[in-house]
């Protein structure tokens, strides 16, 4: 309870350079931020030890939404005027990554970190939960209360109330609300039983 407690004041330090800092949110301490006026970190927000908090220009934004719980060692980066939001209620697990962004690779004469970024819209829905070490990557919307497996590589839309595993990452599960219950499905969302 004391390191929490040490960790709120940590937050208390940061808030007047944060674009926001909401209520009883608190920060274990990271390994970096960046551009800290455009991270919105909501009420009840709890980061733990080590994160990456990059945001990698100033037209870009993360936005933590309220009562998220984030696991030690996330990386979250986003860039090039894209908002990067975590839905509120949600959890990330330890060792997580989440961005935005990608760097082109097509001019062979070109190492790939010295190539313009592409960015995609990443937005992960409310109520989700995010397991050890997945990577979510730029282009993903995930809906409302969906299920990450640990160690999934995600990219691509996924809809609410779905269950995502594996790489490539596919949704295994959905909840029909006709059932109420949930079910497989294959690996494009569709129930065994529409098959």
């Amino acid at each position: 309870m004391s390191v929490k407690i040490y960790w709120f004041l940590r937050g208390l330090i940061y808030k007047p350079f944060l674009g926001s800092f909401g209520f009883l949110s608190y920060m274990g301490k990271p390994l970096i931020i960046t551009n800290f006026k455009r991270i919105f970190i909501g009420n009840k927000v709890r980061i733990f030890p080590g994160a990456r908090i990059e945001v990698a220009d100033k037209s870009a934004s993360i936005v933590f939404e309220d009562n998220i719980s984030v696991g030690q060692n996330l990386h979250i980066i986003s860039g090039c005027n894209q908002v990067l939001t975590i839905g509120k209620n949600t959890t990330l697990s330890a060792n997580v990554f989440v961005t935005n962004i990608d760097h082109q690779y097509q001019d062979l004469d070109k190492h790939i970190l010295y190539q313009p970024l592409l960015a995609l819209k990443t937005k992960i829905g409310e109520n989700c939960f995010i397991g050890y070490g997945a990577a979510i990557q730029a282009g993903t919307i995930l809906g409302r209360q969906c299920v990450v497996g640990a160690n999934s590589v995600v990219r691509g839309t996924f809809p609410d109330y779905c269950v995502i595993v594996g790489a490539p990452a596919k949704i295994v599960k959905r909840y029909n609300p006709d059932s109420q219950l949930w079910e497989k499905t294959n690996n494009k969302g569709k129930f065994l039983n529409e098959i």
